[in-house]
């Protein structure tokens, strides 16, 4: 079992298939599975994305300046992490939202002695407006905070089985990884993480896991270490 972990989620997921806008019953089932792991002893910190309201490279974007549209799509992923950070105290989960960008009125500012410090103390950590800066995707944010609190491994929840070498959704005959390294990701270019948050893993010895997390109980099986998905090494 892992003792502390980083778990990226979209903000698609919180959708619920949706397209637009949080699920409330799907942020109460994620938010369930999340206090059973804390009940467990694991420590969890949590990055969202912001698809589900804007993502500053999505067509809506396109006519942008992209510095404003990224901006934006942190701005999104702040609003997700107040819905989650409302569901997870409704699960009895101590929870603190920590914003790369400023805004004192709604959440703290991110820094990291304090995000592990309320780590040690028990309460889960949302870390919401991605890495404070444009051109970086929420899975660089994910990458970059697990390494920032020496995560054991990034656990990144999707809406497929794990890494296939195309895409299953589309392709029957796709063939699923159970075990691949970063560097076969980059060379097969196979759209897991953008490469940025890849390099970051890859040269950092960060292990990650894709998983799906539309099968209930699956967040609280990938932590106790059960062979799900599929596990990315350096």
């Amino acid at each position: 079992m892992y003792k502390r972990v980083l778990l990226k989620l979209s903000g698609e997921a919180l959708a619920a298939g949706r397209g637009l806008g949080v699920d409330a019953g799907k942020i109460r089932e994620i938010s369930q599975e999340i206090s059973e792991v804390q009940a467990l002893g694991v420590e969890v910190a949590i990055v969202v994305g912001g698809g589900n309201f804007f993502r500053g490279v999505a067509d809506q974007a396109r006519s942008m300046d992209r510095v404003a549209a990224d901006q934006m799509g942190m701005l999104a992923t702040v609003i997700n992490s107040l819905a989650l950070q409302d569901a997870l105290e409704k699960a009895n989960v101590q929870t603190r939202v920590m914003s790369a960008i400023e805004m004192n009125q709604v959440a703290e500012p991110y820094i990291r002695r304090r995000a592990i410090r309320h780590l040690e103390k028990g309460r889960a950590v949302i870390f919401a407006a991605g890495t404070g800066s444009p051109y970086f995707s929420t899975d660089t944010a994910a990458s970059l905070r697990a390494m920032e609190i020496r995560a054991d491994v990034l656990l990144k929840a999707t809406k497929v089985e794990g890494i296939f070498d195309a895409d299953p959704v589309i392709s029957k005959d796709a063939v699923k990884f159970e075990q691949i390294t970063y560097m076969e990701i980059l060379r097969l270019g196979l759209k897991v993480m953008d490469t940025t948050a890849v390099s970051l893993c890859k040269d950092n010895n960060l292990p990650m896991i894709i998983f799906n997390m539309n099968r209930p109980g699956n967040i609280l099986r990938v932590v106790s270490g059960e062979k799900i998905g599929s596990l990315v090494t350096a």
